[in-house]
């Protein structure tokens, strides 16, 4: 299924990867296709539209959106490891795991870039289409602009998760304008799914393949879910947000919120385009492209694909797994590379599970699992790291690599302390940036659980808890036991409430960047595990120093960008 995606992401280096539209309009390039010739042909529009994907990869790395979505919530930790200073940066980890951090972190400086990056590409794009839209049929031309529209929506949903407050943009013009503010930057995107999302492909068995790793009408519904689910997280009420003249969404109390957020759940359900997995590592695996669950991902070939910054020399941002793993493991599962030994689970984090769901801890898989006929995989490893004969390896201190759920201190950390991340499976045979599982950025069992807890906050309509998809995530977590139904509800009350769905979400979501707008929506954000900086205004991220120093400045020299309060 993925070879679609990555054929055209092929030819787009062949052409240059298209980086200026107006280098290309001036230059002629014996042999290569200008502008004009991909615009003449309505099928070579989906070559220009392509390059907007190239950058989601550099948002989602650990130095970006991923690691400040994952270390600042209750899933994960990064905490120095002795002897030396293994993993200190600084104390740049521990900063983000206390919620201590400043407007200097190249998280948030990085964030800012990619994101920007991806959303003035898209709107170079949406120029060059409409330039030559007269080429191609209206059907195709609204198509492609609204996936244009609905991934720049993608890449300013990002930066606004973090900042609140950005310069939201729709036209490709240099223009410097004061920030938005957090609840107008909702309606900005609210309003462009709504009127995009109803002109995108509807994923089919015919077109799945060709739509692969590409914004759908199931995307966008379920970008906009969680912006109306976390509306009132962003401050929003239906007072202050201003909704674009054109918009036909009603806002007139808070439980609109979730009565919309039900309708787009509502929407992506109805489609039949997607089911839940019976096995959950399935959505995970290294050839995990035929999964009916995954809604949208980044795509990975195990190979140099496009890539904007690289010119295809570098690809693939795979590294979650390698990024925890214990060193010894290398050894212990015959990995070409040497993982990482860093991030880790808060210990808490793993309290939440029970001992018999596949998505808690548990010793390996594969032939990582020593003695057995049955090997069982689970989503975090905790015990013994042992070679095929089943002889404990020795940590770097010689010391046997016995991996715990605890953790000492986030400052003096040992080789083996914190639940490793195992659920992506592991590529052995591909180095830690070349792994060929594609990143999931969203998934149909978090349309499930939304709608869920929607219609608990006050949104109309039926609840889905007791349908077939529901009946299969209960059992699959539970996929050892002789009865997994039975076990689910043993484990975990059968019965819904928010704080029983916060939790569940945790369980099956971990790592999916997801969970640090949970807590927020949770109020839960500052009662998190090693969290000392409590201020509420720590909701917010702030805004990267270098970004507001490089902003216009008014008639006395001071840039009109303002700090985020409280920084």
């Amino acid at each position: 299924m993925k070879k679609i995606f990555i054929a055209f992401s092929t030819i787009l280096i062949t052409l240059g990867t298209l980086t200026s539209c107006e280098d290309m309009l001036q230059e002629q390039n014996y042999g290569n296709p200008t502008i004009e010739d991909m615009m003449s042909n309505e099928a070579n529009v989906i070559l220009l539209v392509g390059q907007v994907y190239a950058e989601v990869k550099w948002v989602h790395d650990h130095w970006g959106y991923w690691g400040v979505s994952s270390l600042t919530s209750d899933e994960c930790v990064c905490p120095t490891r002795l002897p030396g200073e293994h993993w200190a940066d600084g104390g740049y980890w521990k900063n983000l795991n206390t919620h201590n951090w400043n407007a200097f972190g190249d998280a948030f400086k990085n964030i800012w870039n990619s994101t920007i990056s991806g959303a003035v590409l898209c709107n170079k794009l949406i120029s060059t289409l409409d330039t030559y839209k007269e080429n191609m049929s209206n059907e195709i031309y609204l198509q492609y602009r609204g996936e244009l529209e609905v991934m720049r929506s993608y890449y300013y949903y990002l930066l606004f998760d973090c900042f609140g407050r950005i310069p939201y943009l729709e036209s490709f013009e240099d223009v410097t304008e004061p920030l938005m503010e957090s609840e107008i930057v909702w309606s900005h995107l609210v309003a462009c799914l709504e009127r995009n999302a109803p002109n995108l492909p509807v994923v089919t068995d015919d077109t799945r393949a060709t739509n692969y790793g590409r914004v759908t009408q199931g995307m966008a519904y379920s970008l906009l879910a969680r912006l109306y689910l976390n509306a009132e997280s962003y401050g929003c009420t239906p007072t202050n947000i201003k909704l674009p003249e054109g918009c036909e969404v009603e806002i007139t109390n808070t439980t609109d919120f979730y009565t919309h957020a039900v309708r787009c759940c509502d929407k992506v359900i109805n489609s039949g385009a997607y089911s839940i997995e019976e096995n959950y590592f399935d959505n995970f695996k290294i050839l995990n492209e035929n999964s009916r669950e995954n809604i949208f991902v980044i795509v990975e070939d195990g190979n140099a694909t496009f890539d904007l910054r690289y010119n295809g020399s570098m690809s693939n941002k795979m590294r979650m797994v390698h990024l925890s793993l214990h060193y010894c493991h290398q050894t212990a599962w015959n990995m070409i590379e040497k993982p990482w030994n860093g991030f880790a689970a808060r210990p808490t984090f793993i309290d939440l599970f029970d001992d018999k769901d596949v998505r808690g801890t548990g010793i390996g898989y594969g032939e990582e699992t020593v003695g057995t006929n049955n090997p069982r995989q689970f989503a975090w490893f905790v015990g013994p790291v042992a070679d095929k004969d089943g002889k404990v390896l020795k940590d770097e201190n010689g010391d046997p690599a016995i991996i715990t759920k605890d953790i000492i201190s986030l400052s003096e950390a040992t080789w083996n302390d914190g639940a490793r991340f195992c659920k992506y499976e592991v590529d052995k045979t591909k180095k830690y940036d070349w792994a060929e599982n594609d990143y999931v950025l969203m998934r149909y069992a978090d349309v499930l659980w939304m709608k869920e807890e929607a219609i608990l906050r006050g949104g109309q309509g039926s609840s889905g808890f007791n349908t077939p998809d529901f009946q299969t995530l209960k059992k699959r977590a539970f996929a050892y036991e002789a009865d997994p139904a039975a076990a689910y509800a043993a484990a975990y009350p059968n019965v819904l409430t928010l704080d029983k769905i916060l939790d569940e979400r945790g369980r099956e979501f971990s790592w999916e960047c997801i969970r640090r707008r949970d807590l927020i929506r949770f109020n839960q954000f500052d009662k998190v595990e090693y969290v000392t900086g409590k201020e509420s205004f720590r909701r917010w991220f702030p805004i990267p120093f270098s970004v507001i120093e490089k902003a216009k400045r008014d008639e006395n020299g001071n840039p009109i960008w303002t700090q985020n309060e409280g920084y």
